[in-house]
């Protein structure tokens, strides 16, 4: 019996993260190509044109040392808008309904479609890093923490993605959270430049940011080069991870934004 429940819990998240995929697969010039010709512009005015008067940043050529931040800026910024936009728009044709009243845990509803948001992520990222390679070389100098690192930021922002499409009820809302928290946020986290070039003030400010642990913990990864702590970076991702888990459960089991 226990064994049926389970398989059944997984063809349920089965589903949804293969309809999610196919989903941003399908509109790939919607999904896929935009993000890919905005990393590219960044690259070509920020590395190329702007970087080259710059010099070096903590040791590398400036766009070898913003090409990690680019690329991360790529993962959450898609992570996020997929689950977000998805979700609500399940909400907003009424067809969520469905997937909430058939025998299917929150927490599978909650995985499936945090998989999806973080599929698109990773694969914009492995799109963004190829873009990448036509401008700079990128020597990953620990493969295994850039791929955590990655996984768990993509992950984070899903999660963020999925909470701001509870809370959304219009597809205006959806654009609140991205547009005044989120893009400052990763523009303020270190990814074109280096929070040693600030003064003591704003550099404890700085260290208030989550992006920037994510930003530096990819570059660390990439290049061997961070300016917090791998450990505290990693600590404070998980644990975003889990309060975040923890709300969006929580407000799936109250019915928030869900019931009329």
């Amino acid at each position: 019996m226990r064994v049926a429940r389970h398989q059944q819990h997984w063809i349920a998240f089965s589903t949804i993260v293969t309809r999610e995929i196919r989903r941003f697969l399908r509109i790939w010039a919607q999904t896929l190509l935009p993000p890919a010709i905005t990393m590219t512009l960044y690259f070509i005015i920020f590395g190329n044109l702007i970087g080259a008067r710059i010099g070096e940043m903590g040791g590398f050529s400036y766009i070898e040392y913003i090409a990690p931040g680019i690329i991360m800026m790529a993962v959450i910024n898609n992570a996020y808008a997929n689950v977000a936009s998805s979700f609500f728009s399940a909400k907003f044709q009424n067809h969520i309904e469905e997937l909430i009243v058939a025998p299917v845990p929150n927490y599978v509803i909650l995985a499936g479609y945090v998989a999806g948001g973080t599929a698109r992520g990773l694969f914009v990222g492995l799109i963004v890093t190829l873009v990448a390679l036509f401008f700079t070389h990128l020597p990953v100098q620990n493969l295994f923490i850039t791929f955590s690192v990655v996984l768990l930021s993509a992950i984070l922002f899903a999660l963020g993605g999925f909470i701001n499409a509870i809370y959304a009820r219009s597809f205006d809302e959806i654009s609140i959270i991205p547009t005044f928290i989120l893009t400052p946020l990763t523009y303020l986290g270190g990814v074109f430049y280096s929070i040693s070039l600030l003064p003591d003030f704003w550099q404890h400010v700085s260290m208030l940011n989550p992006v920037l642990y994510m930003v530096n913990a990819f570059r660390y990864g990439l290049l061997g080069a961070s300016d917090v702590n791998l450990w505290l970076a990693f600590g404070i991702i998980v644990l975003f991870i889990a309060a975040l888990s923890w709300f969006a459960l929580h407000l799936l089991d109250k019915g928030t934004g869900l019931r009329k």
